[in-house]
């Protein structure tokens, strides 16, 4: 039995970035607070939710599921998944509810790209049937690939908009499925950049595709319509120029390098994959544009062919040399684009923050992971008079950290390092104990 990844759009650290503005005298609506809070419970529960199930990829030699390529379901603002069966591939008339038609369009269109640029049958390249759920729970704000389906929520309609509304978001999610059964690069450190990275390759490539665009028409932008215009900021991420895409009161800055030179070498959100993703997405952009014409049909072919090539741990510069290798005609300016972010012959990262020191009678705890990666902070002096203390003493007493096991880490997980003094453990939110889940959330309480 293997443990099911979960891929989400938005980034938890964005999230924990509103959740946590009230509470920092930051002007965000209160409401959207709320929902991106609640939006980050969701999603530590259904990790945990689904960890136990089965294991959710195609074994060898299974064969497709009969029927419709594809299925587009409805939670009804619900959790049961994957809900009620709207639309399928058969169904070429439109059903009326504009999420899911958003939802049959970004599928019809991710099965077309793969299969028609890249030989590839759906994403397992058998064939497998694609499940796609919209309306999933109340105003909630994110997008997901679970291991077995695609699901979509609304949006909280102060900050987000619907998460079907930008064709990227579903090619993004769409394209993680596709890396588990190429690559299935390690989520981790640069391998886990690039995990993250190749899905944002190929929503760009779906999204110009989709357009008519070629390489030098696109924005490079990824969730493009996902913020409403109360937000100071074009999308979650900028391709072209990483560490652009959004500069807001409630949401903080983009904080994804360009080049090497900013590399954030961290222990934090498995490596920093969230945020070092800006510099191979930057290479990508580089590559494409020198190329010219489809980014899809162009620098597109070789990403996919040295998507297939690499090995699940394979570093920002053996992933490079992949790509050179499968250039042929294009390999000089593929090597330039890796060069000029500092890849290929560029100066390496530099070292990474120096821990807080914790004393004795201070708890800290530590979350990170999801989508982007950004890390949320929380301690509480056990000597002062903070009305947590009591219940997080007693909590203490129950805990044995040294046998709490870390769990194995996957895509878009959440990562919890709890340290007590000179004790400390490093858990994945699904495997947290019941008694250190409540000492997070009591820790970091004032964060949310």
């Amino acid at each position: 039995m293997s443990r099911i990844p979960l891929h989400c759009f938005v980034p938890p650290y964005l999230l924990r970035q509103v959740a946590s503005s009230v509470g920092l005298g930051v002007a965000v609506d209160p409401y959207a607070a709320d929902c991106c809070g609640r939006t980050l419970r969701i999603d530590e529960s259904f990790r945990a939710a689904r960890a136990s199930s089965a294991d959710w990829r195609v074994a060898e030699g299974e064969e497709a599921l009969s029927g419709p390529a594809w299925t587009v379901h409805t939670a009804g603002n619900a959790a049961t998944l994957p809900g009620t069966p709207v639309r399928t591939a058969d169904d070429a008339e439109a059903s009326g509810d504009v999420a899911v038609d958003e939802a049959w369009d970004g599928v019809a269109g991710s099965l077309a790209m793969f299969r028609e640029i890249y030989g590839r049958d759906s994403y397992d390249g058998r064939g497998a049937h694609v499940s796609a759920t919209v309306h999933y729970e109340q105003d909630y704000d994110n997008a997901f690939w679970d291991g077995s389906q695609l699901v979509f929520g609304d949006g909280d309609g102060r900050i987000f908009d619907r998460f079907t509304r930008p064709v990227d978001v579903l090619g993004h999610e769409f394209t993680h499925a596709v890396t588990e059964h190429t690559a299935g690069l390690v989520y981790e450190g640069q391998s886990g950049a690039l995990n993250e990275s190749v899905s944002d390759v190929f929503a760009a490539c779906l999204k110009q595709r989709v357009l008519g665009q070629t390489a030098d028409q696109g924005d490079w932008l990824i969730g493009a319509g996902l913020f409403l215009p109360s937000v100071h900021g074009q999308a979650l991420r900028s391709m072209s120029a990483p560490g652009t895409a959004y500069d807001d009161p409630a949401l903080g800055k983009d904080p994804q390098p360009a080049d090497m030179s900013g590399y954030v070498d961290t222990t934090d959100d498995n490596g920093g994959v969230h945020i070092n993703s800006g510099i191979p997405n930057r290479a990508f952009h580089l590559a494409a544009t020198a190329i010219g014409g489809s980014s899809a049909e162009g620098a597109g072919r070789i990403w996919y062919a040295a998507l297939g090539s690499v090995a699940p741990d394979v570093d920002f510069t053996g992933f490079a040399d992949a790509t050179v290798a499968a250039a042929g005609e294009h390999a000089d300016a593929i090597r330039a684009a890796w060069e000029t972010v500092g890849v290929l012959g560029g100066p390496g990262a530099g070292p990474g923050p120096a821990p807080v020191p914790v004393g004795a009678d201070v708890v800290e705890v530590r979350r990170s992971g999801g989508f982007a990666g950004r890390t949320v902070t929380g301690t509480l002096d056990l000597a002062g008079d903070d009305p947590r203390v009591a219940e997080v003493r007693g909590l203490l007493d129950r805990v044995d950290l040294a046998a709490v096991a870390g769990g194995r880490m996957h895509p878009d997980a959440f990562v919890y390092d709890i340290r007590v003094g000179e004790r400390s453990v490093r858990v994945v939110g699904s495997d947290l104990p019941d008694d250190l889940r409540r000492l997070a959330e009591l820790v970091l309480a004032d964060e949310r």
